[in-house]
């Protein structure tokens, strides 16, 4: 079976979605079977995924294709024509903001989440109404699609009107040889070396997203918090900036904590473990979620994790973290206290995250996957004959 993932969605490595290619392209082309897989990959984007150049047919495409509309146009009007060129048997599109009208070949699409339902302004206007209005109707359209989470797939039955049975959720994995435990103390000097992080800090992973990831009250938490408490810690936070990071960082400069509040910018892929590893207390205090990867991420390199619950966070995250209400920067405080103040509790939190992260793999996602796959292609073959 020849296999064709679409990439150009991954924002150069810098998302979530980016995130969820490159660790199930990874599992797939280590899965050990007979499949053939094509990757369609921007020219910028290909020395990142150097790795799967001896296990996969990369396909370039133009880097004039990368601003959203014309990528849009892309995968209408050329990927169609390129799969069926290529006898692809299956096609995988990552993202329901580039799911296509055309079945050249059994498609499948993945849905991470529906935020644009759940968050107002989450997007400017046009990327709201084709979250709303035309992925709609591109959804059902697709042949299967892949919920990452059972939370999204309600979601998508609700807001996209799909039956349940075209839906199999399979949630994200874990890379553990990347995310595990390791050396706090070794993590602890990386940390003050690289970012000036050399005291106890609070650490969320995100981009700089305005509202949806709530990056302001978190900042008016953290304030409340030294306020309360005349305590050294300090706030990091890792990611590229996004929709409405300006008003982040505006939120970062007024604040009377302001040279206690960092802003690391994107971090590496090769950095993000050490940097989980040194944080003393990881927060996660976003508005919505499809499936919400960095606590996972956090609970896996030991560190202790407060996170809110709303979307499939609770879902994801079961009784492994202090649960905040995020839309209430007292109660964001109330929890930061708790976890900053009582080191009985950072240790339990830091026991059973190490036991609930080991639940996810993407060895199994991508497992699971390929059976997607397998079965779709097998119900289109049956319904062409």
């Amino acid at each position: 079976m020849r296999i064709g993932i679409s990439t150009s969605v991954i924002q150069r490595g810098k998302s979530g979605v980016g995130q969820y290619v490159f660790a199930l392209a990874r599992a797939l082309l280590s899965g050990g079977h007979r499949h053939k897989f094509v990757l369609f990959v921007l020219e910028e984007d290909l020395p990142l995924f150097a790795f799967a150049k001896d296990n996969a047919e990369i396909v370039e495409v133009a880097e004039k294709f990368r601003p959203p509309v014309r990528n849009i146009l892309w995968h209408q009007m050329r990927l169609p024509k390129l799969v069926r060129k290529l006898q692809i048997d299956v096609l995988h599109i990552p993202s329901y903001r580039r799911m296509l009208w055309a079945r050249p070949c059994a498609v499948v699409s993945t849905i991470h989440d529906l935020a644009p339902f759940h968050v107002d302004e989450k997007y400017d206007r046009k990327r709201m109404f084709y979250g709303r209005v035309v992925a709609r109707r591109l959804a059902r359209r697709q042949d299967r699609i892949i919920a990452i989470s059972e939370y999204t797939a309600v979601d998508v039955v609700k807001f996209f009107s799909l039956p349940r049975e075209r839906i199999t959720v399979i949630h994200n994995g874990l890379d553990h040889e990347r995310f595990n435990a390791g050396s706090r103390d070794q993590a602890k000097v990386g940390a003050a070396e690289r970012f000036g992080l050399k005291r106890p800090f609070f650490l969320y992973v995100s981009r700089l997203e305005y509202p949806g990831k709530n990056h302001v009250r978190l900042i008016s938490a953290f304030e409340e918090f030294k306020s309360a408490t005349q305590s050294d810690w300090q706030l990091a936070f890792a990611g590229g900036d996004w929709h409405g990071a300006e008003v982040v960082h505006e939120a970062i400069r007024k604040s009377k904590f302001a040279k206690d509040i960092r802003s690391l910018g994107f971090v590496p892929d090769e950095q993000l473990p050490e940097l989980y590893r040194a944080a003393d207390v990881f927060v996660y205090p976003s508005l919505h979620e499809g499936f919400g990867l960095p606590p996972i991420e956090a609970m896996a390199c030991g560190c202790p994790v407060v996170t809110s619950s709303r979307g499939a966070l609770a879902e994801v995250i079961g009784e492994a973290a202090v649960i905040i209400e995020p839309e209430d920067a007292h109660s964001i405080a109330n929890q930061l206290r708790l976890a900053a103040g009582v080191e009985g509790v950072r240790n339990r939190l830091r026991t059973v995250g190490l036991e609930h992260a080991r639940k996810f793999d993407w060895s199994k996602t991508a497992a699971e996957t390929l059976k997607v796959y397998q079965s779709v292609a097998a119900d289109v073959k049956r319904r062409n004959q």
